[in-house]
């Protein structure tokens, strides 16, 4: 299958008063057509500011985007290139995206049905009648009741997970080639977010969109994703696929990912296991490898030099000292 995006060595950086937060820090991933990868990591990783640079939503200023590039479709265009307008006619009609708070997404002085045909009539120039009709068909392909009466509501009468769908029906009004979905779930309770994601397989399967699925749930990416990349302080230190990911991880943060997150396969019902310390401070990160003062296992060129994505098999690979034939046993602590 064809690569619909390229990112390579993304660099995204914040001027603040107290000085330059490097957001991300040499990011490179592809995402193939009609896959759907998960992005995980900790709250200030990076991995929302790297999906909302691909759609160019960050502000500049205090944002700077310091490197790299981001090739999008079949003819490899770097959008980091291209202008306000001509970034305008991707985003909505060939690139969406699901915000994590439908209510602070959604204009709540228009209707839902006005929110959708917006795209319609702007990307695809369809008259009002046509953008109305194809409204009340996206509405009920996401599963809204009553579309007819619901199509003229505003926001604040539909419940979050309502809202979310009407969010989805937005992004993907034109049928764009890639939905990014950036923590879709993460304000809904636990039987709608079960419900989202199967709205969202569904779509995926209906529509062939490529998915970019932003997320810290664990549970989030086993259900829905293909494949895998792990966010650590502004950098990808493990991608595969999830099994890869799951069964045969190589990196310490990621491994401390899984042993922190709850199993109810596990007979055992052991304790979770938290991984101790802080994140560095991306004002200044640390000289070698970004997890190594929270690693049980770091060497002493951990804390020296920042260690190389390494190919473990196939598409799997990891960024660890420990991976190289070189590394020693001895850990610094």
């Amino acid at each position: 299958m064809q690569n619909i995006l390229e990112v390579k060595d993304l660099k995204v950086s914040f001027h603040t008063y107290a000085g330059e937060v490097q957001a991300v820090r040499g990011v490179s991933f592809d995402l193939k057509e009609g896959e759907v990868l998960a992005i995980v990591g900790e709250s200030g990783c990076g991995k929302s500011v790297t999906s909302q640079t691909i759609m160019r939503l960050i502000p500049s200023p205090p944002s700077v985007i310091k490197g790299g590039s981001i090739l999008f479709g079949e003819n490899k265009v770097d959008l980091l290139k291209l202008s306000s307008k001509e970034m305008e006619s991707i985003r909505g009609s060939e690139i969406g995206m699901v915000f994590q708070d439908p209510m602070t997404s959604l204009n709540p002085t228009m209707t839902i049905g006005k929110q959708i045909t917006e795209g319609l009539v702007k990307h695809q120039g369809l008259s009002k009648e046509k953008a109305q009709k194809q409204a009340l068909e996206l509405l009920t392909m996401v599963g809204i009741p009553r579309p007819q009466t619901r199509i003229k509501q505003y926001p604040h009468e539909f419940s979050g997970g309502m809202r979310q769908r009407v969010m989805i029906a937005i992004a993907l009004a034109c049928r764009p080639k890639l939905l990014i979905a950036d923590e879709p779930t993460t304000a809904l309770d636990v039987t709608i977010q079960a419900q989202i994601l199967d709205l969202l397989k569904d779509l995926q399967e209906q529509t062939g969109s490529s998915i970019i699925m932003i997320t810290h749930n664990l549970g989030v990416v086993a259900e829905i994703a293909q494949r895998v990349a792990v966010m650590y302080a502004g950098k990808i230190v493990e991608q595969g696929t999830v099994d890869d990911i799951f069964y045969r991880s190589q990196h310490p943060y990621t491994k401390g990912l899984l042993h922190s997150v709850l199993r109810l396969d596990d007979e055992e019902k052991g304790e979770l296991v938290p991984i101790e310390g802080m994140p560095p401070d991306l004002l200044a990160p640390p000289e070698g490898c970004a997890f190594a003062a929270r690693c049980p296992h770091a060497l002493n060129i951990c804390l020296k030099e920042d260690p190389q994505p390494q190919i473990v098999q196939g598409e799997h690979q990891a960024a660890c000292w420990l991976l190289d034939e070189r590394a020693q046993k001895t850990a610094v602590r």
